[in-house]
């Protein structure tokens, strides 16, 4: 018995169609990748020039308030102190950005700016204790001192 089997071209797309659909996919991909270079770039930071002045000025304005409200006796000493802790510690942060604001002392005293580790460890005593004890008139003044000489 003899057979007879015709066998069917190969299917196969015309080469046309092949190139233009690796061209579509090509460019479909770099349209991508090109758009989401852009989204990741990182906008340049702009460092913005501080007016130290101005930051002095306004530390200043609440250490003259905070010590007008210590001498009427409308706050306690405890109060005071931690207002003062609180008053450098927003100020240091605006002029060099440290979060010293969150820190112990321990943490302060390492990143080697002495004043103000010298400040907090003389607001910690009054502050934490249970009878609040220190001259709050001399630690003001210190720290008044300390934010007119800051560079």
């Amino acid at each position: 018995m003899q057979v007879s089997t015709e066998l069917r071209p190969m299917f196969s797309f015309p080469s046309h169609c092949i190139i233009i659909i690796v061209g579509v996919v090509v460019l479909l991909t770099i349209i991508y990748l090109f758009l989401n270079r852009k989204k990741r770039s990182p906008k340049a930071i702009i460092p913005q020039k501080k007016d130290i002045v101005l930051i002095k000025q306004h530390y200043l304005n609440d250490i003259n308030e905070l010590e007008q409200k210590c001498k009427s006796r409308q706050i306690s000493n405890r109060e005071t102190y931690q207002k003062l802790s609180l008053l450098i510690r927003l100020f240091i942060f605006e002029m060099t950005s440290i979060k010293v604001q969150n820190y112990t002392l321990s943490e302060i005293e390492k990143i080697n700016i002495p004043i103000l580790s010298e400040l907090v460890r003389e607001y910690y005593n009054p502050e934490f204790a249970s009878i609040s004890n220190g001259d709050v008139m001399i630690s003001i003044k210190k720290t008044r001192e300390v934010i007119i000489r800051w560079n």
